[in-house]
């Protein structure tokens, strides 16, 4: 099958080279526009565009989706589908119509639960047990395309976002792969979404990691291993960020945010049900370190309280 892939980061790329490891042909490649970033302002390219262009592919990076140039291009391509993966951008109904399979897509989540942007880290935070990887048939619609094919995965306890989404990347490959196959015979079992069961999975901000004491170990385990690698979970420590990287769940019982227990295993710190066995931080305009790294050069006392 010859076809365009959208996508832009690491995850896309996992499935990009698939693709391009599988009978099927690459014919084009369409990513972000090559942008500064960072505090140098360096200008950084992705990974789809680096890629296709070691395999002699044609890349577009445009602005605009709609741009005249840009849809004539992919015309003359001739390509029979397009997959999207981690792409950023909604496409037209233009570009959909363009194929004769239309465009598909691998997400994170088993939809029609947790659309959106941040699938991967929402299922951990909200505590859940299970997720998966769906693919759809895209429309105008955010996530809301029919189902093609889906596979679950189980989030384990000490599953992270990290962890999760490299699972994620290896069920997709092999998924993607399997439901080409189906969409070129005809053998896939469609199914449309229930619209009334769909959830949405929301951007992350900096302002989700800050840690609220008040709420059970658990709960706040759960953010911590939500968050990695971005934007992080902290509290405050004499007036400064203080981010947890790696905590585990022990039960205690005090007020919440106070220290009840230090030893060269961690500090304990109470939450409003059970504690938190705190490993490894990373206190601002320092660098991350073990907790035994960390007590050497801060004083840390039992009754503390962290804000």
């Amino acid at each position: 099958m010859n076809i365009v892939f959208f996508g832009s980061d690491d995850f896309a790329l996992a499935h990009l080279e698939a693709l391009l490891s599988s009978q099927h042909n690459v014919v084009g490649c369409v990513t972000q526009p090559d942008r500064p970033k960072n505090r140098g302002m360096k200008v950084v390219v992705s990974p789809i565009k680096e890629c296709a262009l070691t395999n002699d592919i044609d890349v577009f990076q445009p602005d605009d989706l709609s741009d005249p140039d840009f849809v004539s291009s992919l015309k003359k391509i001739n390509a029979e589908l397009f997959v999207v993966i981690a792409y950023g951008k909604f496409l037209t109904a233009e570009l959909i119509d363009l194929t004769e399979y239309g465009a598909i897509n691998v997400h994170g989540s088993l939809l029609p639960k947790y659309r959106g942007a941040a699938p991967i880290n929402w299922v951990i935070i909200n505590g859940e047990t299970e997720t998966g990887v769906t693919i759809i048939k895209l429309n105008t619609k955010m996530d809301a395309g029919d189902i093609l094919s889906s596979e679950k995965i189980k989030i384990l306890e000490d599953d992270t976002s990290i962890s999760l989404r490299e699972k994620m990347k290896d069920c997709g490959k092999s998924l993607l792969l399997d439901t080409l196959g189906g969409l070129k015979k005809g053998s896939l079992q469609v199914r449309s979404q229930d619209q009334n069961e769909a959830s949405f999975a929301s951007k992350l901000t900096k302002e989700l990691g800050k840690i609220d004491w008040n709420k059970s170990a658990k709960e706040i385990n759960d953010l911590i291993r939500g968050l990695q690698p971005w934007p992080g979970v902290y509290t405050f420590f004499n007036g400064k960020s203080l981010k947890i990287l790696s905590a585990q769940i022990v039960d205690v019982s005090a007020l919440p945010g106070q220290v009840v227990e230090i030893s060269s295993e961690g500090i304990v710190v109470a939450a409003k049900e059970g504690g938190l066995l705190v490993k490894q931080v990373h206190l601002q305009d320092a660098k991350a370190m073990d907790i035994t790294s960390f007590l050497r050069g801060h004083s840390v006392e039992i009754g503390f309280t962290f804000e």
